[in-house]
């Protein structure tokens, strides 16, 4: 029965990597802090979480990720300041990043891999299943994955991932999932994991992207889970368990993904999630569309 499992209340934002794909913009700025129009990329996932219902968010951080907490801190002076002029659009914007969620922050330490990154979190979620919401990825608010995924462990139990089937010839720079089909449309019951297989070896055309729900078994398995593909503790490897194992965790079951995702992590998609977004914006998107319509045509 559903209303026996306990409410998810637990967001987890791994956010220590060192953004090298972005040198040298990220050299003293984390990579999760560069804009995407006028809102830094982490702020979008922040606020998917909490449009789930996600209010405690634990961001796993590391050396030189200062400024993170202070996005999400007050900044009484600058506050003030606006105040002060009178510009009370402004001023709610930039509270509006502190007002979002109960905010917690734990260092990684040795950036040992997305797996140890996820384990760094177990003091703090203890005893109870979780969301993991990669900053790389942002999923358009208007395709509501996250919230699917929490429903969705809520009926079966064990833990849930996020599928997106891609060309069998880019599965290689995923984790990838064998799959079965279940009763439900666009859940599947994933009975094998694979970290960037060789395309000519994967099980399926199904990636693996940046959401997760997680029984908090997962975190005894992590334990024991030995260095992976490039030697890091690698979250599908513990995954590859607990579906192989239905008894250690529950069953582990993907929800394919059709909807809007962007992946900042990589340069051109980062260049068209902003045009994208700012097309989209009310504010700005009339006079950018008309502006990008006479590049197209005019200039290139």
């Amino acid at each position: 029965m559903t209303h026996s499992r306990p409410r998810i209340s637990k967001a987890v934002i791994p956010a220590a990597g060192l953004g090298t794909r972005f040198l040298p913009a990220t050299k003293a700025t984390p990579k999760e802090m560069l804009p995407v129009v006028d809102k830094p990329a982490i702020q979008y996932v922040v606020e998917e979480a909490v449009l789930a219902g996600l209010s405690d968010v634990l961001m796993i951080t590391g050396r030189n990720k200062r400024p993170l907490e202070d996005h999400f801190d007050r900044n009484y002076e600058l506050e003030e300041a606006l105040r002060r002029k009178g510009d009370e659009s402004r001023l709610a914007r930039v509270q509006e990043s502190s007002d979002l969620a109960t905010m917690h922050y734990v260092r990684q330490g040795d950036p040992r891999g997305l797996g140890h990154a996820v384990l760094c979190a177990a003091p703090h979620v203890g005893n109870e299943p979780f969301a993991v919401l990669l900053g790389d990825d942002l999923i358009d608010i208007r395709d509501p994955l996250l919230s699917h995924m929490v429903a969705i462990q809520r009926k079966h139990g064990g833990s849930v991932i996020a599928l997106m089937e891609v060309d069998p010839a880019q599965i290689g720079m995923y984790g990838c999932a064998a799959v079965k089909p279940t009763d439900t449309d666009g859940v599947v019951q994933v009975t094998g994991l694979v970290e960037k297989p060789d395309p000519s070896e994967a099980p399926s055309s199904y990636a693996v992207i940046g959401r997760y729900v997680l029984d908090p078994a997962v975190f005894d398995v992590l334990r024991e889970t030995p260095p992976g593909r490039g030697g890091e503790i690698q979250l599908t490897d513990a995954l590859q368990a607990l579906a192989a194992e239905p008894g250690l965790g529950g069953p582990v079951h993907g929800v394919i993904f059709k909807g809007r995702r962007y992946d900042t992590g990589d340069r051109g998609d980062y260049l068209r999630a902003i045009v994208r977004l700012a097309c989209e914006r009310e504010d700005l998107g009339p006079d950018f569309r008309a502006w990008l319509r006479r590049y197209v045509t005019e200039e290139m």
